[in-house]
């Protein structure tokens, strides 16, 4: 039987040519990481093409779910960051969108994307990148007045200096670690009980019997991963509000 981390393990799906830079082969095969990103942006755009498409005063459900999305990205973009809030509504938007569609795809038996480091580390540094071009753009020289928050008294400063960009450092570790430990944690415990079942049935009537208890597990943590596939994406949208928000918001703090 294969052990638990084989589920998360790479595989090329369609071999493409590749091309060398710097010394450094880049191979452009399309993995079955890849492919699960691409059905991942499919099945959203699917899902707001046939529920919008064809908008209607009173909405049918379909719409409902695709306003509701609308409506709780916009309200948290615009009540973290304030009234710039819905210059970073698609980016926050596509964002969810991206992470949320990947969680779920996987608790189908598509492969998990959000449970590659590579994948949850290039979605946090395009949200540090952001935020650090914003941060440049609209304050110049004055962005790093956010390591320095008003009212510290002077013989704290070199200490308080180094606690906020130490702090400001590890927000892309945090982002990555906290989505792809999620999903692959639990993606794990879910395999674990899956083969106490089947070990449990192979022994006959009584093991079949004794199966029942992680069976049962099982089910009540695949209605815990669906919540904690919606939540992730949620928390990584709403951190990427709040970065924005300390950046934009400069002289608030």
């Amino acid at each position: 039987m294969a052990g638990p981390l084989e589920q998360f393990q790479i595989e090329t799906v369609y071999k493409l040519p590749g091309f060398t830079v710097g010394g450094h082969y880049i191979d452009m095969s399309i993995t079955n990481s890849v492919l699960a990103m691409f059905i991942a942006v499919g099945v959203a755009l699917l899902f707001f093409v046939l529920t919008t498409a064809r908008a209607q005063i009173i909405p049918g459900r379909g719409q409902v779910m695709a306003e509701g999305i609308f409506n709780l990205i916009d309200n948290m973009a615009e009540s973290i960051i304030g009234h710039d809030g819905r210059q970073f509504f698609p980016f926050i938007l596509t964002l969810f969108l991206f992470i949320l569609s990947c969680n779920l795809l996987g608790l189908f038996g598509i492969f998990t994307a959000t449970s590659q480091i590579a994948v949850t580390v290039t979605l946090a540094a395009m949200t540090i990148i952001l935020v650090i071009g914003v941060g440049l753009l609209r304050h110049g020289i004055g962005f790093f007045k956010m390591f320095l928050p008003s009212g510290v008294p002077f013989y704290l400063a070199p200490l308080i200096i180094v606690i906020e960009v130490v702090s400001f450092l590890v927000r892309p570790v945090t982002l990555t670690l906290r989505l792809f430990g999620n999903m692959v944690g639990g993606h794990i415990v879910l395999y674990v009980f899956a083969t106490f079942v089947i070990g449990l049935s192979a022994l006959g009537i009584g093991g079949m019997l004794g199966a029942i208890l992680p069976m049962l597990t099982i089910v009540a943590l695949t209605t815990l991963e669906f919540l904690v596939a919606y939540l992730q994406a949620f928390v990584f949208a709403v951190l990427a509000c709040v970065y924005l928000s300390d950046v934009v918001n400069i002289g608030h703090h």
